[in-house]
């Protein structure tokens, strides 16, 4: 029954031709692509995670400062993971370290 069907044979693709110094431009681009990472996302965080670590461990009483929802105080009394701020002269709130956004500079809080 095969002499009725003629074989069909297909024909071999070839293979399509590489870009002109392909791989060495695929190496380089992702290179590239690795150097933009690092020095616009990775090297800055690390440095402001690095300045906030400084600060938290620099923390002492009487240093004024701010935290990350917007308080204002004065640290009374600085723990391994709370401080003591006082933010008037009748309240004092307990809150953890890592909440401090910022260190402000002597006199701000008589100035506002």
């Amino acid at each position: 029954m095969s002499f009725l069907i003629s074989a069909a044979h297909a024909q071999e693709a070839a293979a399509p031709a590489a870009p002109p110094g392909g791989d060495l431009m695929s190496l380089l681009m992702l290179g590239g692509f690795v150097v933009i990472f690092y020095l616009m996302i990775w090297r800055p965080q690390a440095k402001r995670a690095k300045e906030h670590k400084n600060l938290l461990t620099g923390l002492q009483k009487g240093d004024e400062v701010v935290t990350s929802g917007g308080i204002v105080g004065k640290v009374n009394k600085v723990a391994d993971d709370f401080v003591v701020l006082e933010v008037s002269d009748t309240v004092e709130l307990k809150i953890q370290k890592v909440a401090i956004a910022a260190a402000l500079p002597k006199g701000t809080l008589k100035a506002i």
